[in-house]
């Protein structure tokens, strides 16, 4: 078993010595060095670079972020952002993921080591499917332009005036960059979007935020109660699981806690059973890059009810985790490149 290489790079000392216990605590992770900024981090990568990296975003000297950047560049590496749970540390770890980190762990600012130690599973599955990440599809997304439609004529008006259709789209692993280069080609007359983006609390309103800033859809958290709208795409909170409910001729979404399910709340799964058995062939369901099979059996019973369903390609992947298990189980009845994603949920529209 190829063991995978680790470096934590933080200023806190307590921090380094716990993540440090929790990962060399499993079998297949090392963690070679240590470091208390990137300087010294640097130093240490050039006699031995490592697989993955832990990093934190706020470090006197050299922040993480420009760190992660430099990276990036110079020699693209998987690297998990080790976040503190605040609003500005949230929107610092989404400017971290756009720049082309595979992960984040959450920590809070108080008992930091207790925490970590209890959230053991949690980092060392971000190492892990940091481990599995394609290190060249990590590398940030040329600058976003305002999108226009990818067709030149315009999706038909009755778009403006029915939730009869809409489009559900699953990712964990690379998907936030993957659901940027997406939403952002996007015209906002498309049928209404429900996506699940396996990320911690606090950080998807934030993900939302951010990307509700670039895309000329609408793009916010989603809360119990929302209808499903043209040119709007909800996001399920983190540590709630989203389903969609039919009242009549509009969707809506239930937004609420619930227990793991593929060890994710919330979760694709949870998201495209609901979206087979309200919406059935009126829907398209959308499987991207991840770590897993969270998704592919929910996938499969969208295209049983006679959905269309879609699995991201092996090569624009990130992971190709949950994707992979899609297609084996003949759940994607079409498998795209990211980059035709747009144009076919595009397609997808203007069948309605």
């Amino acid at each position: 078993m190829k063991r995978i290489r680790a470096m934590v790079v933080d200023d806190s000392a307590t921090v380094r010595k716990v993540l440090t216990q929790v990962l060399s605590a499993a079998p297949d992770i090392e963690v070679i060095a240590t470091a208390a900024d990137p300087l010294f981090a640097l130093d240490k990568m050039k006699r031995d670079w490592p697989d993955v990296l832990v990093l934190d975003i706020e470090m006197p000297r050299m922040d993480g972020l420009t760190f992660l950047r430099r990276i990036m560049v110079e020699r693209p590496t998987p690297v998990v952002i080790c976040s503190s749970l605040t609003e500005a540390g949230a929107q610092t770890t989404l400017a971290a993921m756009a720049a082309g980190a595979a992960g984040i762990v959450t920590k809070p600012r108080a008992e930091v080591g207790q925490f970590l130690a209890e959230a053991s599973d949690d980092i060392v599955s971000a190492v892990r499917a940091a481990a599995r990440a394609n290190a060249a599809r990590l590398r940030p997304a040329a600058a976003v332009r305002r999108p226009v439609p990818l067709q030149p004529q315009a999706a038909p008006a009755v778009l403006s005036r029915t939730t009869d259709r809409v489009v559900a789209i699953g990712t964990s692993t690379g998907g936030t960059q993957a659901l940027e280069a997406i939403l952002t080609q996007l015209p906002p007359t498309l049928p209404g979007i429900v996506i699940v983006q396996h990320m911690p609390e606090k950080f998807t309103a934030a993900f939302a935020a951010r990307l509700n800033s670039i895309c000329a859809l609408e793009v916010r958290e989603a809360a119990p109660g929302d209808r499903v709208l043209p040119g709007l795409a909800l996001i399920a909170p983190g540590r709630q699981h989203m389903q969609l409910r039919r009242s009549g001729a509009q969707y809506h979404v239930d937004v609420a806690p619930g227990p793991p399910v593929n060890r994710h709340c919330p979760s694709v799964d949870v998201l495209f059973r609901s979206v087979a058995a309200i919406a059935g062939r009126n829907a398209l369901g959308i499987l991207l890059t991840g770590m897993g099979d969270d998704g592919a059996r929910g996938l499969l019973q969208m295209r049983e009810a006679q959905a269309d369903t879609i699995a991201q390609d092996e090569a624009s992947c990130v992971v190709y985790g949950m994707p992979r298990e899609a297609v084996r189980l003949g759940a994607a009845s079409r498998v795209l490149a990211l980059d035709a994603m747009a144009g076919a949920m595009v397609e997808f529209a203007r069948r309605s």
